[in-house]
């Protein structure tokens, strides 16, 4: 019998990714176990790790505060937990470099454009201005860069007459979420 993954999740708003994945380890489908969900603020996606009696921990970077020290604060409540794998699912703010050094290779991020394409904030956004036909959702490797780690896995999703900004989104985000599932899912299998 395995030991399931270690996973710390790090979020910023509804917490959806996280939701996904927490079910899909209940329902037996990811031998994986979220040990703690982390946030840069009292986000409402904390709840269902409340819920789950999962431990929470928030970690804010005040306007005009200190990023270093940002940064080392959330990686020592991160390794507190010896994560096997740190997963970002909608956290808004960058790591740096302590956080990298320490995670470097085991940190992921999920992002609502098929990258290099569309990065930043405002994938969606962008992805219709540019009037694209396809755009889609990656799950990558974070590195010091914004948006531009090695690329893990990918997946297409139409833009279809008529999507404005919401629902297109919306599609991605049903992507999105099967694919983190998948990801860690098989994260174990290739990384030992």
């Amino acid at each position: 019998m395995t030991v399931p993954l270690r996973c710390v999740v790090l979020i910023s708003g509804t917490g959806t990714l996280l939701n996904a994945l927490l079910e899909a380890i209940d329902a037996g489908k990811v031998d994986a176990q979220v040990v703690a969900v982390g946030a840069d603020r009292a986000a409402p996606g904390l709840q269902f790790a409340t819920d789950r009696g999962i431990d929470t921990f928030i970690v804010k970077l005040d306007r005009g505060g200190d990023r270093a020290e940002w940064d080392r604060a959330l990686t020592e409540a991160t390794a507190s937990f010896h994560p096997d794998l740190v997963i970002s699912a909608g956290f808004m703010k960058l790591v740096g470099r302590w956080f990298l050094e320490r995670f470097g290779g085991r940190f992921i991020n999920t992002h609502p454009a098929l990258l290099p394409s569309f990065p930043g904030a405002h994938a969606v956004r962008d992805a219709l201005a540019a009037s694209v036909e396809v755009t889609g959702c990656t799950i990558f490797a974070v590195d010091e860069g914004v948006d531009t780690g090695p690329i893990i896995a990918q997946t297409a999703v139409a833009v279809l007459p008529g999507d404005d900004e919401a629902s297109l989104h919306e599609r991605i985000k049903v992507e999105e979420r099967r694919l983190l599932i998948k990801v860690v899912k098989e994260w174990r299998r290739n990384h030992e």
